[in-house]
């Protein structure tokens, strides 16, 4: 006796979304560029060796060379070195800003888009008054009251994207509450928190990857920002907007100082730009193989 299994005959939402993303050649080039810049992030002391704040004033500007692949700065410090540790601090703002921008907008998106009424007014009006502002203006903004930092421009950052966040968990809280499902749910009993929380909530995280993706990449571009305006992340720690800052003197006569940095930055956001277009065709649920 044979039993038919409709559940092997096609494969999960989720493995089909997999296999979506590694067709997409574009997704795959962004997720190489996010992986090594990660990479680099994480095990920068294994990668470069030198010291990125070590000033040697015999070797100033000096060109790319088998002793410092991408040449010194002003300060004869490792260009590399910077570069490398660099970007383990544009991963660390910017997943620790885009992190807390989940777990801050999440929970008002998804509040306010449940309850509904006077409280989704009032949460919205808040979240529309930061929206007001642009995005880098208003990081500069809260930067300067609270001072430069790292901390200080993730704090910033993270508040920046929170309006973003909370009104897209609104939206799909709010595209998903008149469902049967949601419905039969209450019907049975269920509490309104268990409801949202066990049934309503997994629908957002599709959507909240995405823009979690492209938040990421604007975080470091404001990051960069802040730091290239010079209150963000203090000398000497190495930043790649702040070595971007101290190479506008050098432009024609020491290229090699600027290059670097500027294309770090293009690339890393670039990167984070493909990859949530490939997560955003993967995750769509009107698409089929």
């Amino acid at each position: 006796m044979s039993s038919s299994t409709p559940a092997s005959a096609s494969p999960e939402p989720r493995h089909r979304a997999l296999g979506r993303l590694a067709r997409s050649r574009l997704a795959l080039v962004g997720l190489a560029i996010v992986g090594l810049t990660a990479f680099f992030g994480l095990v920068a002391p294994l990668v470069v060796t030198a010291d990125p704040v070590a000033m040697d004033f015999t070797a100033l500007l000096k060109g790319p060379s088998r002793a410092h692949p991408l040449g010194t700065d002003q300060f004869g410090r490792d260009v590399l070195a910077r570069l490398v540790w660099g970007a383990r601090l544009s991963v660390s703002i910017g997943a620790l800003s885009v992190t807390l921008a989940l777990i801050v907008g999440v929970p008002i998106g998804a509040l306010s888009g449940y309850a509904g009424g006077a409280l989704d007014n009032v949460l919205m009006r808040c979240m529309d008054a930061l929206m007001a502002f642009p995005a880098l203006l208003l990081a500069l903004g809260l930067v300067a009251i609270m001072g430069p930092g790292s901390t200080s421009t993730t704090l910033a950052i993270g508040i920046v994207y929170t309006p973003g966040v909370a009104r897209l968990t609104r939206g799909v809280v709010l595209a998903e509450r008149p469902e049967e499902y949601v419905q039969a749910a209450r019907a049975l009993g269920q509490r309104d928190r268990w409801v949202l929380v066990r049934h309503i909530m997994p629908n957002c995280v599709s959507a909240l990857l995405v823009q979690a993706s492209v938040n990421f990449a604007n975080a470091m571009v404001i990051e960069a920002g802040l730091s290239f305006l010079g209150i963000g992340t203090p000398p000497p720690t190495p930043s790649w907007g702040l070595m971007l800052n101290e190479a506008r003197a050098f432009m024609t006569s020491a290229r090699h100082v600027a290059i670097a940095p500027g294309v770090a930055i293009s690339l890393a956001v670039l990167g984070w730009n493909l990859l949530g277009d490939g997560l955003r065709d993967a995750l769509d649920p009107r698409l089929t193989d």
